[in-house]
């Protein structure tokens, strides 16, 4: 497999590799696992890639968003909307690349070794699934080739597989 570092943007190679990875299979668990252990796998500087997925509150109220499969260290279980990196490009429906978390406002901090972090939101057919995101321990990770390249990746899961 292809390692993607900092010098390099083969994520068409990455792209095509998602949709031969889940090529007949279109189960939400098992694509989006799948999907984790490649990126977490494939592109270099990752500490953290994994799902949040929006779910209905712990106590029925509002939505927020729920862990999903990952690779990495145990996160942070669920994050409200607007909160966070992730909360923030759920509410927003807009990737967001921050080069430096801690001077993102509000920041939730589920593993203090994360430097950087992407974040892609889940969007098919027009209706918000949650969000993929990925953390690095290194300052200014990542770039607009990446921007791009992940967000063909999540756009290959998201072709290959039922979001329900």
């Amino acid at each position: 497999m292809h390692i993607i570092d900092n010098n390099s943007g083969d994520y068409a190679l990455l792209a095509r590799q998602v949709s031969s990875i889940l090529e007949g299979e279109r189960d939400l668990t098992a694509n989006a696992s799948q999907f984790s252990a490649l990126v977490y796998s494939a592109i270099a500087d990752l500490n953290w890639a994994g799902f949040y997925l929006l779910r209905p509150g712990k106590k029925g109220d509002a939505q927020e968003l729920l862990v999903g499969p990952f690779q990495g260290k145990v996160a942070c279980a669920r994050i409200p909307l607007g909160r966070g990196v992730c909360g923030t490009s759920a509410q927003e429906r807009r990737t967001i690349v921050v080069a430096d978390v801690h001077a993102f406002d509000g920041h939730i901090a589920c593993d203090s070794a994360s430097n950087a972090e992407i974040v892609i939101p889940l969007i098919k057919d027009g209706q918000l699934y949650g969000v993929f995101d990925i953390d690095s321990p290194l300052l200014n990770r990542f770039t607009e080739d990446d921007r791009v390249g992940l967000e063909a990746m999540v756009k290959a899961f998201l072709d290959a597989t039922d979001m329900h």
